[in-house]
């Protein structure tokens, strides 16, 4: 049927992004820069918003529980986010020596707020989200996901986070998190030189900045840009981690550790660790880092 296609929202037809009827049935799908994709069974569409940043829409799946996406790009699913989720908080925070105050910039979803939120250690958690609709969203059709909303640890804020980070006060932050969507639109300033060295600047001298980078399968340009300019921003040691995740597309993710002193992984802190995980674990740990950009490229 083509790009476009209309389903029913509160008994009006509506029109949405990337739907396709394959045999009576809709199908949401995603393609990557005409690499191999993703497509799910869509029963219907839940909401549909348009913020001043971004168009928002939430499905229900057959099979993926519920569906968020931003601007027809996958985004959160309640059936498999704790993969990212855990991926992108655990492994940052297990290689700090004393991790209390951490920023998130992005997360509007929660769930990475609510991952960093199971350590007892962490003291202060500010998320900087520059789209609430993500959250007011979220809170309707994730709830499990804003769990930890109310932590009197957390403070969520609605702003644009690149003008945060240049606000922020010098080694103020021993963790920050940036759990963006792709770089393009409000996300594409959190992959330049000019963000980097700001999130330097507000680390402390053993502080860790941690990025979502995309798929090691198709996006390695962006992954050897992305190590790059960590470098040349200060940050002395570069570690990626991948991991699977359905709904991203080739199914396949990884976020990206730079650390301002030496990497320091804890392995005893993970094994006696006081609370649940669904995915992360100590030898995940180790293996989802085992395969480096310079055999990826090798592979390319």
């Amino acid at each position: 049927m083509g790009i476009y296609s209309y389903i029913t929202l509160g008994g009006v037809l509506m029109e949405t992004s990337k739907i396709v009827n394959i045999d009576g049935k809709n199908y949401f799908y995603e393609i990557s820069d005409g690499k191999p994709g993703f497509m799910i069974e869509i029963v219907k569409c839940l909401a549909m918003v348009e913020s001043q940043f971004q168009m928002l829409e939430v499905f229900q799946t057959n099979g993926y529980g519920n569906l968020m996406t931003l601007d027809g790009c996958t985004m959160v699913s309640t059936f498999e986010n704790h993969f990212y989720h855990e991926m992108i908080s655990h492994p940052a925070i297990f290689s700090h020596p004393n991790p209390k105050d951490v920023c998130i910039i992005g997360g509007g979803d929660c769930g990475t707020l609510k991952e960093v939120l199971k350590h007892k250690s962490i003291k202060s958690v500010v998320q900087v989200d520059i789209d609430k609709i993500v959250t007011d969203m979220s809170l309707l059709f994730f709830p499990e996901l804003c769990s930890s909303n109310d932590d009197p640890r957390a403070t969520l804020l609605f702003d644009d986070g690149i003008k945060w980070m240049q606000d922020a006060p010098d080694a103020s932050m021993d963790i920050i998190i940036v759990d963006s969507t792709d770089p393009a639109g409000p996300a594409l300033g959190l992959f330049n030189e000019s963000f980097y060295k700001n999130c330097f600047r507000v680390l402390r001298d053993d502080g860790i900045i941690v990025q979502q980078s995309e798929s090691p399968l198709i996006h390695l340009d962006l992954q050897n840009e992305i190590r790059a300019i960590m470098t040349t921003s200060g940050f002395k040691e570069i570690i990626m981690s991948v991991f699977p995740q359905s709904i991203y597309p080739s199914g396949w993710w990884s976020v990206t550790m730079a650390t301002k002193s030496d990497y320091r992984y804890q392995d005893e802190l993970v094994i006696n660790k006081d609370f649940e995980t669904r995915y992360y674990n100590a030898d995940i740990h180790i293996a989802a880092q085992a395969l480096s950009v310079d055999m990826l490229n090798q592979l390319k």
